[in-house]
């Protein structure tokens, strides 16, 4: 299965679309250059094609399997996770205090869409991992992030994160799971969590949970909830693992895709954790992780989406099959004008989602250098709009490379289908892309759609300011903001919250298309013909898809309750 890392695209969009140069002038970040994002991505480059791409097909194959209460992972994941691990990858972006290289966060999502590009299965492990990091960076107490960060950091352990629960699904308000004063500064866990990724593995001695659950007393719903560090073996004195907790894995599900990801029931019977943050205030905490995650998961589409791109690229290049109408071309099926838009599109729609999950990272990093800023807030919009989009993208580019290579592409053989297996779950978990769609139209238009209008009216200075240089891509995206603004204005004012959730994908997928049609009109300016060819790509075949989205927006939902089910 082919697959090239995309260095070169990291290197035109960092510094051309989402430029990282003023993250290095920031204090926290001043020991870094552009110059040390290159070194960083090539290196990581190599490794992701050396040792994480050969094991995608057996990840496939050859799922992982719970033996004797052991889940045995894929044939040749030891060896990638180790590859992973010492190369620092896995702490590349954590507190150098604790053995972490300190890098942007827009950094270590460059590398790991490239790992999740080579092998999704084996990439989500570490992706879990850096995202508890992150939360216990934030929330630990000085004695936890002592014990755990530096076996995290370096990759020694590896880290999960626990919310659903059977009866639950998405409603974490009614979580079960119980916590209890124990001996010392402990709890007592009990309860039952499903769907957790990599909660057990034979690549690293011991996995740490966080996990929600609720102490005697608290309130009911999600203000009731509190975080727990439960190991699943304790550390002794020496920070070694110790005894075993009582932390059991039930089953692991049979999926559609990932297979080589180990997805569990975990059980938790009086197991011992040790809290996170205040109490009740475990939601807070959790979504430290969950946003990192969500992040990450869009850019596991993305890193999908580049795989799918590049199969069908390579087989549309060597197929020969019917007669073009124009002459001159290589003799194969990419000389055909369809197959060319199938090409054209899926790769104008990588870039805007690679792009735009970029620009969020690059959010969270100044929101880190500069607390006081509102980049926190410009990253909170993005965050919902990079997971949706991102992880769409790799969906519908799975399935049209799928297409584009027909029956050769639906046979299990040339591995084809497996991109679109695997890219749909990204959909579904950290919060279904509806759940993201619904958090943007609730949370972030609570300010009466304030600070997506201020930012659309960034774009549309950019228009304005582009169009002599390229024409085409400005005014298509100058009419897409001026009806993203009227629209938000007038959904964000209306009191029909029924309404507003009905429109709420097709409002946030709207969006995208304008942040992304940004992406291209920078691209395009500040580049060479080749990206203005790929940016009038956009704006002619993918942004016209936002008045469309817009009309479904401004309907009200009657009509939806209107008709039997």
């Amino acid at each position: 299965m082919p697959y090239n890392p995309p260095i070169d695209e990291y290197r035109f969009i960092f510094r051309h679309v989402v430029d990282l140069a003023p993250l290095f002038e920031t204090q926290r970040f001043s020991e870094f250059s552009l110059e040390d994002v290159d070194d960083a991505m090539g290196a990581a480059a190599t490794m992701v094609s050396r040792e994480i791409l050969p094991l995608q097909r057996s990840g496939d194959l050859k799922p992982a399997k719970l033996e004797n209460g052991i889940v045995r992972t894929s044939p040749g994941f030891e060896n990638g996770y180790k590859a992973i691990s010492e190369g620092g990858w896995v702490g590349m972006s954590a507190d150098p205090s604790f053995g972490g290289l300190g890098f942007p966060c827009s950094v270590r999502n460059a590398v790991n869409e490239m790992i999740n590009g080579g092998c999704m299965s084996l990439g989500l492990n570490p992706m879990l991992t850096q995202c508890q990091i992150d939360a216990l960076e934030h929330h630990a107490s000085p004695d936890i992030k002592a014990t755990y960060l530096p076996k995290l950091v370096s990759g020694e352990w590896s880290g999960t994160m626990n919310i659903t629960e059977p009866h639950a699904g998405s409603d974490v308000g009614s979580l079960r799971t119980r916590a209890v004063p124990a001996d010392g500064n402990s709890f007592l866990i009990n309860g039952q969590k499903i769907f957790i990724s990599w909660a057990d593995s034979d690549l690293v001695p011991n996995v740490c949970h966080l996990v929600l659950a609720r102490l005697p007393g608290s309130p009911g719903g999600s203000k009731g909830l509190s975080l727990f560090l439960v190991p699943k073996f304790i550390p002794d004195s020496d920070g070694r693992p110790g005894i075993g907790n009582r932390v059991r894995i039930a089953s692991l599900e049979n999926k559609l895709g990932i297979h080589g990801s180990p997805t569990a029931v975990v059980e938790f019977d009086d197991a011992k954790g040790w809290l996170i943050g205040h109490p009740n205030s475990g939601l807070a905490a959790m979504f430290t992780m969950m946003n990192n995650a969500r992040l990450g998961v869009g850019l596991q589409g993305v890193g999908v989406g580049e795989a799918a791109y590049q199969s069908a690229r390579e087989f549309a290049f060597a197929r020969s099959q019917g007669r073009p109408l124009r002459s001159g071309g290589s003799g194969t099926i990419v000389d055909h004008a369809n197959v060319r838009r199938v090409l054209a599109t899926m790769k104008a729609r990588l870039f805007a989602a690679r792009a735009i999950c970029a620009r969020c990272s690059l959010y969270l990093d100044l929101a880190r250098a500069e607390p006081d800023t509102d980049w926190k807030g410009k990253a909170a919009i993005l965050v919902p709009i990079a997971k949706a989009f991102g992880s769409d993208t790799g969906v519908e580019l799975s399935l049209a490379g799928l297409q584009l290579q027909g029956g050769a592409g639906y046979i299990e053989d040339t591995g084809a289908s497996q991109y679109l297996r695997d890219s749909i779950v990204a959909t579904i978990y950290e919060g279904t892309n509806g759940i993201q769609a619904l958090e943007l139209v609730g949370r972030k238009l609570g300010d009466g759609g304030r600070a997506i209008l201020d930012m659309m009216n960034e774009i549309a200075n950019d228009s304005v300011r582009y169009r002599e240089r390229e024409p085409v891509v400005a005014d298509a995206l100058s009419k897409a903001v001026a009806d993203q603004c009227a629209t938000t204005t007038e959904i964000a004012s209306a009191n029909d919250m029924e309404s507003r959730n009905a429109g709420a994908e097709s409002y946030l997928r709207a969006l995208a298309l304008v942040f992304g049609g940004h992406c291209h009109l920078l691209s395009a300016a500040r580049g060479g013909e080749d990206r203005r060819s790929l940016a009038r790509v956009f704006a002619r075949r993918i942004l016209p898809f936002h008045a469309a989205l817009l009309a479904d927006v401004r309907s009200d939902a009657d009509d939806l309750f209107g008709f039997g089910l």
